[in-house]
């Protein structure tokens, strides 16, 4: 299927591995040129030579840290720069921060609030005028399941990316009639980077554990009806899918990447 993205401009937070890096090679492979935006350079780097090598597409690193204020304005001009047009946004920058309410400090909302929420809304207040130029535009948050049903020691995390939910469906009305769509992708248990740091801690007490079994614990332990952790390139091709014109009439919308987990709809 033609997802209609050749000669689409994506620039993508997070960028230079998991979620972030797999819908950035979904959108290269049909023909997009896509922006990935992360803090570190070599790791951008390092994503950027393997999405050429698998798409052989446009791909333009950008190392920038979304909660500096003055960054969403650098990411859309040095963008523009490049490719001339932007057409789509995927903010998927944050972390996991979880813990009890009591255990969560004044930095810590703070810090998280300006990753998840004042950085993606910074950048859709910079986007939003180039993709009127160009007749309309894709703005999808990544966001997880916690923002929609919060269970204990879940916070701050669970608080923002409520936030990144309500943004999407108030953002959709305000917006659709520029043809601009907003979604979101409600993560669940999906392999990445922070649960790579937690199986290379449990490895130092564990030897013998290794990554599979690992992986097939949590799923257990989160009652993942599909029996698994979800790759990075499935949640990277529902992003990819939702950015194309064959969702066009998809908006305010909120899609659950869970294997089945959530409790709602």
């Amino acid at each position: 299927m033609d997802l209609g993205l050749r000669d689409k401009v994506a620039i993508i937070t997070g960028g230079s591995d998991g979620i972030g890096k797999a819908a950035a090679q979904s959108m290269a492979q049909e023909g997009a040129s896509v922006v990935i935006v992360a803090r570190r350079p070599d790791v951008l780097e390092e994503a950027v030579q393997d999405i050429k090598a698998a798409t052989e597409g446009q791909v333009m690193p950008i190392s920038a840290d979304v909660t500096d204020p003055d960054s969403a304005r650098s990411i859309v001009e040095r963008t523009l720069n490049q490719y001339g047009r932007l057409d789509i946004l995927v903010n998927n920058a944050g972390t996991s921060m979880a813990k009890p309410f009591e255990d969560v400090s004044k930095d810590d909302w703070e810090y998280d609030f300006d990753l998840k929420v004042w950085g993606a809304v910074r950048l859709i207040q910079e986007s939003i005028p180039e993709m009127r130029k160009v007749g309309g535009g894709r703005i999808i948050n990544v966001t997880n399941l916690g923002g929609r049903t919060p269970g204990p020691a879940s916070m701050p995390t669970s608080i923002s990316r409520a936030a990144g939910i309500a943004i999407t469906k108030g953002l959709s009305k305000d917006l659709a009639r520029d043809n601009i769509l907003v979604s979101t992708v409600c993560i669940g248990l999906i392999k990445s980077g922070q649960h790579q740091k937690r199986y290379d801690a449990r490895i130092q007490s564990e030897p013998d554990l290794n990554i599979d079994a690992f992986y097939d614990q949590l799923a257990v332990g989160r009652s993942v009806p599909l029996g698994r952790v979800g790759e990075p390139e499935e949640a990277g091709d529902v992003i990819a899918f939702l950015a194309s014109e064959r969702a066009s009439y998809l908006t305010g919308i909120a899609v659950n990447l869970d294997g089945g987990a959530s409790a709602v709809v």
